[in-house]
């Protein structure tokens, strides 16, 4: 594989001036940010705050630098509006070292996401991104595939532009204008992807549709996708040759459709392409649901969630362009048009591309092309593990070598614990590690990836209490050992970016452990379903996004546990059971509308089966065959997978409701507890049985909804209550020691009417009257009051400038000697920055939360520098605060507050090594670990 000589990020100039400034900058964002300095990128336009991280004192610490090393003094005014490097550049040349400096335009300045591994980071739609190669490494192999007899056949970006080129060109003589769909109905291979990026090229929008298993079936296969090309008002078809003629029964169907073509007749037929401009929020691609059966959902994927998601995801997993994705996936799903052929586009990883039925054929294939190519990522559905698992013979695999593999990612359906167990148990003799399967979620609506588990973690398993999960929705951790527990694969943590939120039915965000509608945003989130408003509305709440699948989170981990939707995911198709139901209804010896379509987990293999269960009057046993075998032949014909079992059921087996629906869950329950058709226990038991169970839950549910607003009303009432006495209380007192004191009492009084279970731990640390400094964690708008409750009355509040100018909270926060300080204004913030060193010399203990602000997303937050700053310069001890529990109790966001335990720990003090710039940052390094080990969240980003 070729590899890219590496690059600086700007080219400062001959004289040195901005490659020295650059240098001293670099150095001091990677002091900053140990953790990211391998993959620092810092240019000219760099700007201070946003890209490097750097809040005031870092820009002071930077300063003093400059000045030494330059052996200048700027102008003070410029410490205020100086906000990127090239700023300085004009005042540093002033001085006597003059010269010139001019950084690389944004589209061609390399940019790098691991030391030496180049990424189109400017570029703002995909076909910038090939452009960006074409500039950079044209000759570079992007796909490698494999044929029937594993021939390899190596596109280069260049390769790739011109064949898309090819075919943008008879798209556009064929009268293709900029916006229109065009549906590309093609094998996993050459084709696809030359008319793919040829679509886009002609400034059209791509639909992939899935191709007919076999020709034989391509009349009925096309008949199926008439719902898509009306839907996405498809005015071309790029198909296979073999089916051009059938495709033309299309037509009348769908009346946007005016050509249908093969790749190889639109290149061939010559001329040039004018490429249309395009706009990050305009349409990359329309992606509809493989095997959808019920009324057509097209996502609008723009360029911007495109990219978004492509640079989340690989940062995620620090993709390198050292990395090697082999890949059976069809290019029509998500996991493979995304996750494996657009990264690697974007990443320019190679890809090892194969046919999904080589795999199906012969899944040996697979992992002989994972060792053969040295991959180190790949993805499946769970069904692939399990078909490796119960398929291929030891003798198929002697010699394979899997030691490579460093992700085996498992989504796009249900993913089983037994099938990561067993497939992790017998591939480790193969050189499989363990924490190379990750289990992860992701969904169309927001591009393709959600969450992903952290690196190196391998998959994690939640056993989890049946009884209280299956009444309550409430995942209580199960002991050790114990019997009937239902186990939940964590799905990993949201992607940099993106949020999750668990809520219930009416929208109010539940807490940890507690199953309720998953809801995700972030830039990757898609503007909802093409020509369809009403589904759109369905599922966007604001920013939010319902992804109609139900879970909960535990430890910032998400368990997905079951779809809200009647949703059948088989064998990576997506399933609606009432086109199936309504189609089998029709069968002589069936009763219409007795009939019902569900999908049931296998217990031996993890995977999802499709059961029918029918009932019909029919008895004798020739005749039920056939009813069987037409049966069979409609779910074949309707999803292009056989049903896994049909049971043909007496009367009055099938669950309805009053109104005649149909009951899907519940007939599904029936079945898989082997009562179907049992005389000895009549349908108006099992119907009165299943009520009861029904109305237990449903109960359990109001009571719960009913109790959780009656304690929010409860605490608002208490809070408005005590709130105005309190403050008139501290106005009033004339000394700050009462009004410490009595706030503090307030505090107390109000956890303890508020029913909160709270503890206060490592109050001995404190170091009595001496001066200290404490830094805690910011979660919740309730971290104030609980941290009066909690501390002695002794410690001043530091709180934002923004604050001091309200006139209720600005009045009791400084009689309570609060001190405040600038965030924006890099000059105030220093003067504030010396105004509170003063108040340490003067005796006076502070109280920082240096994370600034709050978030609703679980997490420490970038820290600023102030409080670490002060305690080394002072030479005071620095002691952690943790704050467990106010997030869930009332997020930020929400108005809603939830019952739960609320402690407070006090951790050792610290004492820096000096007072430097250095020796602050390691008393904040030492800070956030310490906060990390008493916290149930993670490490977030580090900021000064």
């Amino acid at each position: 594989m070729s590899r890219l000589p590496e690059k600086t990020s700007a080219n400062p100039g001959s004289d040195g001036v901005a490659e020295k400034l650059l240098g001293i900058v670099r150095q001091t964002a990677a002091e900053l940010h140990p953790q990211s300095a391998e993959g620092l990128r810092v240019t000219l336009q760099s700007v201070f705050d946003r890209d490097l991280g750097m809040g005031s004192l870092a820009r002071v610490e930077l300063w003093s630098r400059i000045e030494q090393e330059f052996g200048v003094r700027l102008p003070e005014d410029l410490f205020a509006t100086a906000d990127t490097p090239a700023d300085l550049l004009p005042a540093l040349r002033m001085h006597g070292r003059a010269g010139t400096a001019r950084p690389l335009a944004a589209a061609d300045a390399p940019q790098t996401s691991t030391p030496g591994r180049l990424t189109p980071d400017a570029a703002l739609t995909l076909i910038e991104v090939l452009e960006w190669h074409l500039r950079t490494q044209p000759e570079h192999t992007h796909v490698r595939l494999l044929g029937e007899s594993d021939e390899a056949e190596d596109i280069s970006y260049l390769a790739l532009h011109q064949g898309a080129l090819a075919v943008a060109a008879g798209l556009q003589r064929r009268g293709l204008r900029a916006g229109q769909s065009v549906a590309l109905m093609l094998p996993t291979g050459r084709d696809f992807l030359y008319g793919f990026i040829g679509i886009l090229l002609a400034g059209g929008v791509p639909v992939p549709i899935y191709p007919p298993l076999r020709l034989s079936q391509i009349e009925d296969h096309l008949r199926r996708q008439a719902g898509i090309l009306r839907n996405a008002e498809a005015v071309a078809m790029i198909t296979v040759a073999e089916a051009k003629l059938l495709a033309r029964l299309l037509k009348p169907q769908v009346p946007s459709l005016t050509e249908i073509a093969s790749v190889a007749e639109l290149t061939g037929e010559g001329g040039g392409c004018v490429t249309p401009l395009r706009q990050p929020e305009d349409l990359a691609f329309l992606q509809y649901t493989s095997g959808s059966t019920g009324q057509p959902k097209g996502v609008m994927v723009s360029h911007a969630n495109l990219l978004a998601n492509l640079r989340a995801m690989g940062k995620a997993v620090r993709i390198d362009s050292e990395d090697v994705f082999v890949s059976w996936l069809p290019m029509y799903h998500d996991m493979g048009l995304i996750g494996a052929w657009l990264g690697s586009l974007y990443y320019a990883y190679p890809l090892v591309l194969m046919s999904p039925l080589a795999f199906l054929a012969r899944p040996a294939r697979w992992l002989w092309a994972i060792d053969r190519y040295r991959g180190t990522l790949s993805a499946a559905p769970n069904f692939a593990y399990e078909l490796c698992l119960s398929k291929l013979a030891d003798g198929d695999l002697e010699g394979l070598d899997l030691s490579r593999w460093r992700l085996a990612f498992n989504g796009a359906e249900p993913v089983s614990p037994d099938t990561l167990q067993r497939f992790a148990e017998r591939f480790a003799r193969y050189g499989l590690a363990p924490a190379a399967l990750a289990p992860v979620y992701g969904l169309a609506e927001a591009t393709l990836g959600v969450a992903f588990p952290p690196l190196g973690r391998g998959p994690l398993i939640d056993r989890v209490q049946r009884e209280p999960f299956q009444v309550s929705g409430k995942a209580l951790p199960a002991e050790p050992g114990a019997a009937n527990a239902l186990r939940f694969v964590a799905s990993g943590r949201p992607l940099p970016g993106h949020q999750l939120r668990i809520v219930d039915g009416s929208g109010v965000e539940l807490p940890e452990r507690c199953e309720g509608h998953l809801h995700f945003k972030g830039p990757s989130t898609t503007r909802g379903y093409f020509h369809n408003p009403e589904e759109t509305r369905r599922v966007l709440h604001g920013d939010w996004m319902d992804s109609l699948d139900l879970a909960y989170i535990a430890g910032d981990e998400v368990y997905l546990t079951g779809r809200a939707k009647d949703l059948i995911i088989r064998a990576g198709r997506n399933i609606y059971p009432y086109d199936v139901e309504a189609a089998v209804g029709n069968l002589p010896g069936l009763r219409r509308g007795c009939v019902a379509v569900f999908g049931c987990r296998d217990p031996a293999t993890g995977t999802e089966r499709l059961v029918v269960l029918a009932e019909s009057y029919e008895q004798d046993v020739a005749a039920r065959q056939r009813v069987q075998q037409e049966i069979n032949r409609i779910v074949v014909d309707l999803t292009g997978v056989p049903p896994d079992d049909i049971v043909l059921a007496p009367p009055h087996s099938v669950l309805k409701t009053s109104s005649g629906k149909i009951r899907r869950a519940a007939s599904r329950e029936l079945y898989e507890r082997g009562e179907v058709g049992l005389q000895r226990r009549a349908v108006w038991r099992q119907l009165l049985r299943l009520g009861l169970l029904a109305g237990r839950g449903q109960f359990g549910r109001w009571w719960r909804a009913s109790s959780a607003a009656l304690y929010a009303v409860y605490i608002w009432l208490l809070f408005w209550s005590m709130t105005p006495l309190t403050w008139l209380a501290v106005a009033a007192l004339p000394r700050l020691s009462w009004c410490r004191a009595f706030t503090r009492a307030a505090a107390r009084l109000f956890v303890r009417l508020a029913g909160v279970p709270f503890s206060v731990e490592g109050l001995g640390h404190l170091p009595g009257n001496a001066v200290s400094v404490l830094a805690a964690n910011h979660a919740s708008y309730l971290d104030g009051i609980i941290l009066c409750a909690a501390l002695p009355a002794e410690f001043g509040f530091v709180a934002k400038r923004e604050l001091a100018g309200q006139w209720i909270a600005g009045l009791f926060l400084r009689k309570i000697g609060a001190h405040f300080v600038e965030r924006f204004d890099p000059q105030r913030s220093a003067e504030d920055a010396e105004a509170l060193a003063g108040a340490i010399a003067q005796g006076q203990s502070l109280l920082f939360f240096p994370e600034g602000t709050l978030s609703r997303a679980p997490g420490l937050q970038e820290f600023q520098m102030g409080a670490f700053v002060l305690a080394a310069r002072a030479g005071v001890p620095l002691l952690p605060v943790a704050i467990r529990g106010t997030r869930m109790v009332l997020r930020d966001g929400q108005w809603f507050p939830h019952h739960g335990a609320i402690g407070v720990s006090v951790g050792a003090p610290l004492l820096a090594e000096g007072p430097g710039w250095l020796e602050a940052i390691k008393l904040r390094d030492a800070v956030r670990a310490a906060l990390l080990a008493q916290l149930d969240e993670t490490e977030g980003p580090i900021s000064g």
